[in-house]
């Protein structure tokens, strides 16, 4: 319970009131002005307008009134100035509860060419505008006269209503007024339409009324036009993205392709990333995504010339390396250009004062993946950008390290190796954009990290890809992502893009929670090149990420330990670059993993006793102790070193 005493200004609170306005809980007097101070501009001017309305007789205007006055334009200006659309600032308008004299009936008018039409209205029922809807400015009507000549109307009885507008005033007699006023909404000297504020008691319109009017009038002016600013910049950012954002084209048969595109949300909510799916002349088809340095209309203006570049090349037949090859020198090539000729951002047109990020050259990070429907064969090149991710049929999510190159625009000829890899039926491949990662404060670690939770979540087998693309953004760029934010807080927020690639197969749909006769194998393989011994962690983390439900963690150590001493040999006492093949097999718990080296070289291992200060020559040692079988197979050219482990036992409840 409170109570007001709009003569001394002082709000007496009960207990449970006070506590509502996170106060203690305990019986409180307070002036109006600290009670005003917790309430939202809208919420409060509600409250007023209730005991305006509870106030019997029309006070006469006082001190009080004119400091209620000023109190009152504070809290409409400030609702106002948070509007954020049309329909918030007819809210607003309409909640407002002018001291001593507030209006039953409101309308906001807008004109356009030659006609004035409402906005928006309040007091009145459904199908009341309809006579005033769509009027020429000519119109003996008092809105038209005041968006013809600028100036503001005050009409105090029904008798001046009907002596000035008899044309007019049938229409207006039924709704029952006994005063109008009728202002302008100047905005930088033009009159963008008109308000009209009625009153069921007389009001003489003394001039602080008027300037009431007038100043609420000038606030919801400016608060309609940058609400109209704000939903002008929406609906371009809608037309961009739908022009920029191709549709996925027509079903594969045998695959199931969703996408998604989520701006960053500043500016015009447009930036670098992008996706597409290209029919190609051999009958497969190309997926690509990528993402081009910043989050401006230049990034975007530049992802939208790179993918129909991407596009264009890709539609001549070129391989996947050719194609990554002339995108990175279109980009070089059009960045360069693009400064030397004074793009935006050279004169501080695009940018602050003409920054270098603004104006200089820009690169970016692109994936393009070349599939094969009828035997899910995918040849990736890789420009940069994270490597996809592959959902295995039985729910095991591994990331598929791929070669690559630079990103595309900073070097312009390079070269850019090819990957290939099978789409077994029932497996879904995952390509996003790092913003997908690192959204929330993430990292790479920690992003990968809780999309993986998300994609491994068994609950899920039976989502369809579409549902499946949802519950990725939604997990971090959704309500609930604000309360597990990353280890980088402070991150700013990115662009998203997301394409989801599933192979169905017999039994093995996308989004079909069936038990499978045979649990498919879990399979990876990657190189190891002469250059590049860091991949070496590469392949520990695979064969960690493969076994990851195994039964036996000592034999999971034991598989990684053995792959690093393989490939490491391979490396030092070799040539050539190390191919690595890895396999698990059967059902959980009886489960055969299969790991194989291969390298060009003919010599074969042999056994060595190292001593103690000896930093090599344990590998064949390692094999005996640790493998449950293994062994050597000549090649035509090189050989290939092989081991196995047998699952023990049944995982426990919980791995499974």
């Amino acid at each position: 319970m409170w109570r007001w005493d709009n003569a001394s200004g002082i709000v007496t609170l009960d207990g449970e009131a006070a506590r509502l306005l996170g106060l203690p809980a305990a019986r409180v007097d307070l002036p109006e002005v600290a009670v005003r101070s917790r309430f939202h501009p809208v919420d409060w001017n509600e409250i007023n307008g209730i005991v305006n309305l509870a106030v019997a007789a029309h006070t006469a205007i006082t001190g009080d009134w004119r400091r209620s006055r000023e109190a009152f334009l504070l809290d409409a200006g400030r609702a106002l100035a948070e509007a954020r659309s049309t329909a918030e600032v007819l809210r607003v308008a309409a909640s407002l509860s002018m001291p001593g004299f507030t209006p039953d009936g409101l309308a906001v008018f807008g004109s356009a060419g030659d006609r004035l039409s409402i906005i928006g209205h309040h007091g009145h029922n459904p199908g009341d505008e309809g006579p005033f809807t769509e009027m020429l400015v000519e119109t003996d009507y008092p809105a038209a006269e005041v968006v013809r000549t600028g100036r503001a109307i005050y009409l105090p009885s029904p008798e001046e209503y009907e002596r000035r507008y008899p044309a007019a005033w049938p229409l207006a007699r039924r709704f029952g007024r006994a005063s109008w006023a009728f202002v302008p909404l100047i905005v930088a000297g033009r009159t963008m339409g008109a308000w009209m504020a009625a009153f069921r008691h007389p009001v003489s319109f003394s001039p602080d009324e008027r300037s009431v009017l007038t100043t609420v009038a000038r606030m919801l002016a400016q608060a309609l036009q940058r609400a109209g600013v704000a939903e002008s910049e929406r609906e371009l950012t809608t037309g961009l993205q739908r022009s920029m954002m191709p549709t996925l084209g027509p079903e594969i048969p045998g695959m199931t392709v969703a996408a998604r595109y989520v701006p960053t949300g500043g500016g015009l909510q447009v930036g670098g990333d992008w996706y597409d799916m290209i029919p190609l002349p051999s009958g497969r088809f190309a997926l690509v995504i990528g993402d081009v340095q910043g989050h401006d209309v230049r990034a975007a203006g530049l992802m939208g010339q790179l993918r129909i570049a991407v596009r264009a090349y890709a539609s001549e037949g070129h391989r996947p390396d050719a194609v990554l090859s002339r995108a990175s020198r279109f980009l070089a090539g059009l960045t360069d250009s693009y400064g030397a000729y004074g793009g935006p951002g050279k004169d501080g047109a695009d940018g602050a004062d003409g920054d270098e990020e603004a104006s200089g050259p820009r690169f970016a990070t692109c994936l393009y993946v070349e599939c094969d429907p009828e035997t899910g064969t995918l040849e990736v090149a890789r420009a940069g950008h994270p490597d996809p991710v592959v959902r295995m049929a039985d729910g095991t999510v591994l990331m598929r390290p791929t070669a690559g190159g630079l990103p595309l625009g900073i070097v312009p000829d390079t070269d850019y190796p090819t990957t290939r890899f099978t789409l077994e039926p029932g497996e879904t491949m995952m390509l996003c954009t790092d913003g997908l990662i690192e959204t929330g404060g993430h990292d790479l670690d920690t992003g990968w990290a809780r999309l993986r939770a998300i994609l491994e979540d068994r609950s899920h087998d039976a989502v369809d890809l579409e549902k499946l693309a949802d519950l990725l953004v939604s997990a971090v760029h959704g309500p609930s992502s604000h309360h597990t934010t990353g280890p980088l807080a402070d991150r700013r927020e990115d662009d998203i893009a997301v394409v989801l690639l599933c192979r169905e197969g017999p039994g093995r749909g996308c989004g079909d929670a069936l038990a499978h006769p045979v649990r498919p194998a879990r399979r990876t393989m990657l190189t190891v090149a002469q250059a590049e011994p860091q991949r070496i962690a590469g392949a520990r983390r695979q064969v960690r990420e493969l076994l990851h439900d195994w039964a036996d963690a000592d034999q999971v150590d034991s598989a990684v330990l053995l792959v690093s001493e393989m490939l490491a040999n391979v490396l030092m006492h070799t040539d050539g670059d190390a191919l690595l093949v890895a396999e698990a097999v059967g059902e959980l718990g009886e489960r055969r993993f299969r790991v194989e080296v291969a390298d060009s070289s003919d010599e074969l291992p042999h056994k060595r006793h190292p001593g103690e200060t000896a930093s090599s020559g344990r590998g064949v040692l390692l094999m005996e102790m640790l493998a449950d079988s293994w062994g050597v197979d000549p090649r035509g050219a090189g050989k290939s070193i092989w081991f196995e482990l047998y699952e023990q036992a049944k995982p426990g409840p919980a791995a499974g």
